[in-house]
């Protein structure tokens, strides 16, 4: 370990660098921390080297040299994933605060400054700073406004699990909180879950743009590609930290929705008709139990109907019935719109609708607005009990008045 230009204070923020063959990214991610207005006096940088052999190591103790930001650098023999770099920056750091700052990535000017005065307001114990990409795509719903406490049920706050936040240092350590070895994809996630859980409230500055994720161009950016088993091993990890924490109900519905929408889902769309068989069951098997404990009906609700059917397919173990849905998708057919029942639901007719295939109708029923056929179609204001109620009482008139004009049967006592 080198350890250069240690302070006996302790500082705001330390700024946690896993880094893995990073050059030339490292060098401007690293001028944003130096760059930053909080000031070089409140931060430390803790950086370390996974084992790279482009120079990365060598280009974080030349810069440690010379910063005038306190910074200690680690070599390490690879550890084949960002969470052993990140824990072992956490067992290090002495700030208020730490943040995981992607050695790819780089920070905007005032960002921990931001951040940091956020937290201090809110007394919050995670802060989220608006992110943008450069060269590939950034989350977007949950920057709309800035929040000193955001809603984690209501809001769209739980889409945003990355690492790359500001996390209150002593929630993490008074947790014993650090990041799964175990998992090769989808650890961020669980940490990151677990401290909106567990912490004392997050935050939101959505009118600065604190954090650029880039896209390397080289192809080196470390994305988890993994295997689709990795996959649902996330999925599963995130589900029981998530039923750990929250009793059955709407609140644990709506962060469901998460792990399902953004991990699982995926494992079901149009590339499960190029696969083979033996992948195909494999993943029905796995994700069974996963459907079996956390699916409900209120959370089924919450989804598009082409996504419900999908996913009622797979907790049904219809296999059949779902490769006949993503074939209608691939073709890019457009369902029919159908009312049906005296409450006047709105129904889109996707393959199977209305025949004895095991699919109910609520399953095609529109429960979000979604667009069909290039306009939005939004989900039917509910009647009134009144008019519920005037709408039977008609039917029933109608019965009765066929009733009095049909024959007489005969009958025997």
């Amino acid at each position: 370990m080198t350890d250069m230009a240690r302070t006996s204070h302790e500082p705001d923020v330390s700024v946690i660098i896993g880094a893995y063959e990073a050059m030339p990214y490292l060098i401007r991610c690293l001028e944003s921390v130096e760059a930053q207005t909080i000031g070089a006096g409140r931060l430390e940088i803790v950086a370390i080297d996974d084992g790279s052999t482009d120079g990365t190591g060598e280009y974080l103790e030349e810069f440690a040299a010379r910063t005038a930001v306190p910074m200690r650098v680690v070599r390490q023999p690879n550890s084949g994933g960002p969470s052993g770099p990140r824990n072992a920056g956490l067992k290090l750091a002495r700030g208020r605060y730490v943040f995981f700052l992607d050695a790819d990535d780089y920070f905007g000017e005032e960002a921990l400054e931001r951040m940091v005065a956020m937290g201090d307001r809110a007394g919050t114990d995670v802060i989220l700073g608006k992110v943008v990409g450069v060269n590939r795509g950034a989350p977007k719903s949950m920057w709309k406004e800035t929040a000193e406490h955001a809603d984690l049920y209501a809001s769209n706050i739980k889409y945003t699990l990355s690492a790359q936040k500001l996390f209150r240092r002593d929630l993490l350590v008074r947790l014993g909180m650090s990041f799964d070895e175990t998992l090769k994809t989808g650890e961020d996630a669980l940490f990151t879950m677990e401290a909106y859980l567990r912490g004392n409230g997050v935050s939101v500055v959505a009118d600065y743009t604190c954090y650029y994720l880039v896209g390397r161009d080289d192809g080196k950016h470390v994305t988890k590609s993994g295997s689709y088993v990795l996959r649902f091993d996330s999925a599963r990890a995130l589900m029981k930290l998530i039923a750990a924490h929250v009793p059955p109900g709407p609140r644990r519905d709506d962060l469901m929705v998460r792990p399902f929408a953004i991990t699982l889902l995926p494992q079901f769309g149009h590339s499960l008709l190029r696969q083979s068989e033996a992948v195909r069951r494999r993943k029905m098997e796995l994700a069974a139990p996963l459907m079996e404990t956390y699916w409900t009906p209120r959370l089924a609700r919450r989804f598009k109907v082409q996504e419900r059917l999908r996913l009622i397919c797979v907790a049904k173990g219809r296999l059949d019935l779902l490769l006949g849905i993503l074939q209608f998708l691939k073709e890019k057919k457009e369902p029919k719109a159908v009312r049906k029942g005296v409450w006047g639901r709105l129904y889109l007719a996707y393959p199977y609708f209305g025949e004895r295939s095991g699919l109910p109708d609520s399953a095609y029923e529109l429960t979000v607005t979604e667009r069909i056929g290039g306009r939005n179609v939004t989900v039917p204001a509910r009647q009134s009990t009144a008019i519920f109620a005037r709408r039977l009482a008609r039917k029933a008139r109608r019965g009765a008045r066929a009733a009095l004009h049909s024959p007489r049967r005969a009958y025997r006592r």
